[in-house]
């Protein structure tokens, strides 16, 4: 199976130039992907370009993370309706150190014969006078050709329109490729599909001043089911950055994929085969209640982006909600798990040496029950658990030893019902 074969089974190719299927078969090209520095991180709808550079190198070819720091700057327009505000070098410097330390999880820049390398554009592009940039580049390209181009024309047509800064992205790119073509012998560019008019203006622009071969891959778009942005939850971008989503959350982000668009993520997404991937896709439909495949999705990828004892964490934290053991996970563990469960704040000393009542705890600092008659008789029935263990005893006392860090209770009425006091 060739690169080209496998990128095809997972769905992966959206569009290719003519020769690159046969390129991929008897060749070991070069070939680059870009990356955005507009964040500190990368986030979920970076995996798929950096998945693709990942499945390169693993079938022999050489791939370059081109980190557009010089591009950053200015902003591409493709896909999007407005103009986005410009960075600052400093800004950009900043964002492609966080990015360069995430790459290196999927990329080997060791390997003996085709090492990955990660470039940024700002090392070209900087240097680069405007004079010279339209008389060595710019005179390659009629402004008819680039307003013929999607993206362009999109943003044209628009009440915003677009300005000559973002008109002039395109010439950018190609440049990359140009010089990238020259210093690595990079014939080959992927990318999403918005990316086509870029790439093929790249690719044209290495056969006009060299007389040389390039040629371009695009995958499609991601989105889910309903049609949206994949990677937007309601509480925003799902980020590769631990800091900013958590693995607990990035493991949650991918256990609530829909039955419609979980065949199609663990192609994408994992090193799955098919064979695996198959019979996945029969468990969704034999047996759709169990999400055999969402959880094997959600484990893969958060054992990629996070590690495996962060995945298996992840894992046994999701149990949590239901009942599951709360050993080995810590009180802002839960915190991130409980977020948007009721909480509040009481007093460390309220606890005593000998601790405080369980009846006294549940009726007077929680929200789970409306008197002391009712905490009682939800002790006595056994439907209160403290940190998920059971308490049928209406004298128990709980104390400090028996918080989570020394800070944190959780507190559980049935099955779902819960609430966290918070000691400070």
């Amino acid at each position: 199976m060739t690169l080209f074969d496998e990128l095809t089974w997972r769905g992966l190719v959206y569009d290719a130039t003519p020769e690159m299927e046969e390129r991929l078969a008897k060749e070991k090209l070069t070939a680059y992907i870009g990356f955005d520095p507009t964040a500190a991180s990368l986030h979920v709808g970076s995996l798929l370009p950096i998945m693709a550079l990942a499945r390169l190198q693993r079938f022999g070819h050489t791939p370059i993370a081109v980190v557009g720091g010089g591009t950053g700057l200015i902003g591409d327009p493709s896909g999007k309706t407005q103009e986005r505000q410009l960075l600052t070098s400093e800004k950009v410097d900043e964002n492609i150190a966080g990015i360069r330390e995430q790459l290196a999880r999927f990329l080997d820049f060791d390997a003996v014969s085709n090492p990955a390398t990660i470039v940024n554009n700002y090392d070209w592009l900087g240097p680069l006078t405007f004079i010279e940039f339209l008389r060595d580049i710019g005179k390659h390209f009629t402004v008819n050709y680039m307003l013929a181009k999607e993206s362009v024309k999109r943003r044209v047509s628009s009440d915003d329109g677009i300005s000559y800064t973002e008109f002039s992205y395109m010439l950018l790119q190609s440049y990359d490729y140009l010089v990238l073509h020259d210093q690595y012998n990079c014939s080959l560019q992927l990318g999403g599909s918005d990316q086509w008019g870029n790439i093929v203006a790249g690719a044209e622009l290495i056969r006009r001043m060299r007389g040389e071969r390039a040629g371009g891959l695009v995958m499609p778009l991601v989105t889910n089911a309903a049609g949206t942005k994949f990677g937007k939850t309601e509480a925003g971008t799902v980020w590769l950055d631990a800091k900013l989503t958590s693995p607990y959350r990035f493991y949650q982000f991918w256990l609530n994929t829909d039955d419609a668009d979980v065949g199609k993520y663990l192609r994408f997404f994992t090193w799955l085969s098919q064979e695996e991937i198959e019979t996945l896709d029969t468990s969704v439909k034999d047996n759709p209640g169990a999400r055999q495949a969402q959880r094997t999705l959600a484990a893969e990828v958060t054992g990629m982006v996070h590690g495996a004892a962060e995945a298996v964490k992840a894992e046994k934290a999701s149990g949590v909600l239901f009942g599951g053991d709360l050993s080995d996970l810590s009180a802002d563990d839960l915190i991130d798990i409980f977020e948007e469960v009721p909480s509040s704040d009481v007093a460390r000393d309220t606890l005593g040496d000998d601790g405080l009542g369980i009846v006294d705890l549940v009726a007077e600092h929680t929200a789970l029950v409306g008197s002391r008659g009712e905490a009682r008789r939800l002790v006595r029935g056994g439907g209160l658990r403290v940190n998920n263990v059971p308490v049928a005893d209406e004298s128990t006392r709980v104390g400090l030893q028996d918080a989570i860090d020394g800070k944190l209770l959780v507190l559980r009425k049935g099955k779902k019902s819960y609430h966290l006091v918070r000691l400070n």
